[in-house]
């Protein structure tokens, strides 16, 4: 699912809360002020054209449609481990994605299948590496938290909370020794902010002007624990402050929002200003993980965010009441990615599983 350009999303962003820094990168404080940039007859498709606007849809559909298939698999004994879906934050990653460029790296944490879709790689070869069959991108040996493709620069897949978090920064500091014009998205979550790491690379990433775009999917729960329960402060987006770095909230349940937000704070970075930081509020509407119930929240709640947030269903308003898309298109698209996940799902499962000679390789190890 390679990213398509074709017009970009507009500025405002309802909502939006921004914070900006005055001074150096070294300024011991910085100031913050809200932002309602949106006005209230702007062009509900952001300047978008009908096919850019089914494209962002089927980007979405394909992120939803596998992981529920991946479900379904993981039910069946087919997918062991663990596996992290990320049903209802599809928007996130396919704004973001819809902004930046195909060979801007991306690191992700453990809920990342779709980000690897948005970047890209095939729904198969995602597919066969979560059952651990040798047509996965990792050969079978990684699983649902550990692919990698340097191909679609995309660089894991982090299953330890917050290690991506150094990753991307490192990747950041590539960049600039190089002298390259590229922007590295590093997504984590509500859960991970509160890690140590997290602030020694966000002083690195200030110190050095480092082209990093930290973007935190608040999902509301990290595991089963509200954000509100586990962080003294709630407003994520301003944890750069100490250091510097501009941050803005933005509603990542609807993608032409995200694309509006990823465009202020992509231009911010390539233009060589240093990090930023983009809080997108989103939820999953699946457990931390298969294997939770998650019984920390109810049903009324989940059902509401369904029926009144889901990005699927906000940009199909939009593509039905102001681009002209028709429900047969719709359902043309729906059909071309049932097929392919499908087909997936088919690939998966008749790949062979890796050989026993394949145990010792791409392991380093000490003499």
């Amino acid at each position: 699912m390679a990213s398509k350009k074709g017009g970009s999303a507009s500025a405002g962003t309802t909502g939006a809360r921004k914070t900006s820094t005055s001074g150096s990168s070294t300024a011991a404080r910085s100031k913050s002020r809200s932002s309602t940039s949106r006005s209230s007859n702007q062009d509900p498709t952001h300047g978008l054209s009908k096919d850019r606007l089914l494209q962002l849809y089927r980007d979405m559909l394909l992120i939803r449609r596998f992981e529920e298939k991946a479900g379904q698999l993981y039910g069946m004994g087919l997918i062991g481990g663990f596996c992290h879906l990320y049903i209802g934050q599809e928007a996130v990653v396919v704004g973001m994605k819809g902004i930046t460029n195909d060979d801007d790296p991306v690191v992700a944490s453990y809920r990342c299948h779709g980000h690897m879709l948005a970047s890209g790689m095939e729904a198969r070869g995602v597919m066969a590496e979560l059952t651990g069959r040798s047509g996965g991108y990792s050969k079978g040996k990684g699983g649902s938290m550990h692919m990698f493709s340097v191909d679609k620069s995309f660089y894991g897949g982090h299953g330890i909370v917050g290690a991506q978090v150094p990753v991307g920064t490192g990747i950041g500091f590539a960049i600039k020794y190089n002298g390259e014009s590229k922007v590295c998205p590093t997504y984590l979550g509500d859960g991970a902010v509160n890690q140590g790491q997290v602030y020694e690379s966000f002083n690195m990433a200030a110190l050095w002007q480092l082209p990093v775009l930290y973007v935190i999917e608040n999902n509301k729960y990290g595991m089963g624990t509200s954000v509100e329960r586990a962080s003294a402060t709630t407003e994520l987006y301003q944890r750069g402050e100490a250091y510097g770095i501009p941050g803005e909230q933005v509603d990542g349940m609807h993608v032409l929002n995200v694309m509006a937000g990823a465009q202020r704070a992509v231009d911010h970075v390539r233009s060589g200003k240093g990090p930023y930081i983009l809080e997108m509020l989103t939820y999953r509407y699946r457990g931390h993980s298969m294997s939770d119930p998650a019984k920390y929240r109810s049903k009324e709640e989940v059902q509401k965010m369904r029926t009144e947030q889901d990005p699927l269903l906000r940009l199909r308003e939009v593509m039905e009441n102001h681009a002209g898309v028709t429900e047969d298109e719709l359902k043309q698209v729906d059909r071309e990615i049932k097929d392919l996940v499908s087909e997936a799902a088919e690939f998966a499962q008749n790949s062979p599983e890796p050989d026993p000679s394949e145990l010792y390789t791409n392991v380093v190890m000490e003499a």
